[in-house]
């Protein structure tokens, strides 16, 4: 690699080598690496605080969005040393016990360094470290994915139905887009298990898919889905992970996972409606700060 094609930066005290910054990323709208980052720097302060703590799964997309893509759950071996990483145990074949080493998002250096990385999207799990046994969420967790030609237009009703299910049982559920097609709907737990949590949400979604059965649909059957809000309850799994807040999406445009008020969901009349890239994002946050504030009390 040619040296003009390395940056070195210091941020908060810790040394980083950035690569490549002029490649596009993103080639329908010429978003470079370079845009990537310093998205995420600049929403780091409204990012950080819902994915600290959580083991960190990365998407990684070296060549863009129009190229080869992975799932990064093993922490790279040639990383810093001040990149923070716990082990946890995973079921593995044939009954033998396997662990992995995730990379654990605290702080503002570790968030560019994954950015420099190309990692595109960040997953996270609805738990935080330390983990004793088995996973105890601090958020409860629904997925609201529309089968075509039904759209986040559609999803928008379904949460409105969901909602007063929720509190009536004391439940805050705040809104946020996928970044993609789809809505998610979150509401801070205690006190169970990922299991209960999974056994819950499905109840929840049961109960609108009986109330709603030409709308909604709970089971994962995709001759079921057509034209239907699937309410994926399956992402409260400890297992499982689901798109952070603010992490931007390997699509075709830097779409971002973005939280919206429940008038925004509300209103929303039209796919355009409730889209958002990076840009827009930023300038969200600077107007509203964070509208998932209230998950982290």
């Amino acid at each position: 690699m040619a040296q003009r094609e390395k940056t070195s930066v210091t941020v908060d005290g810790r040394e980083l080598t950035l690569t490549n910054l002029p490649k596009v990323l993103y080639p329908e709208d010429g978003f470079a690496k370079a845009e990537v980052i310093d998205y995420y720097q600049r929403i780091a302060g409204v990012l950080l605080p819902h994915v600290a703590g959580r083991p960190m799964t990365l998407k990684r997309c070296p060549d863009g969005t129009g190229g080869q893509s992975f799932f990064a759950k093993h922490a790279p071996e040639h990383r810093p040393g001040w990149v923070r990483t716990e082990t946890v145990e995973s079921g593995g074949s044939r009954g033998r016990g396997e662990t992995v080493d995730y990379v654990v998002m605290d702080d503002l250096p570790t968030l560019v360094w994954a950015a420099n990385l190309a990692a595109l999207e960040l997953h996270v799990p609805q738990w935080r470290f330390p983990r004793r046994g088995e996973p105890r969420p601090d958020l409860l967790v629904f997925d609201l994915d529309p089968g075509a030609p039904a759209t986040i237009v559609d999803c928008c009703r379904v949460a409105e139905a969901l909602r007063p299910l929720l509190e009536a049982d004391g439940l805050a559920p705040l809104a946020k887009t996928s970044g993609g097609k789809g809505l998610q709907l979150y509401a801070p737990v205690s006190g169970i298990t990922s299991e209960q949590a999974s056994v819950q949400a499905h109840e929840y979604a049961q109960r609108l898919e009986k109330d709603q059965p030409g709308l909604v649909v709970s089971r994962m059957t995709k001759s079921l889905r057509k034209d239907k809000v699937l309410i994926d309850w399956s992402q409260n799994n400890g297992a499982k992970t689901t798109i952070a807040p603010y992490s931007l999406r390997a699509r075709t445009h830097p779409t971002v996972s973005t939280p919206v008020t429940w008038d925004e969901v509300e209103s929303c009349q039209a796919p355009e409606d409730l889209f958002f890239t990076a840009p827009d994002v930023l300038a969200r946050a600077g107007e509203s700060g964070d509208l998932f504030g209230p998950l982290l009390a």
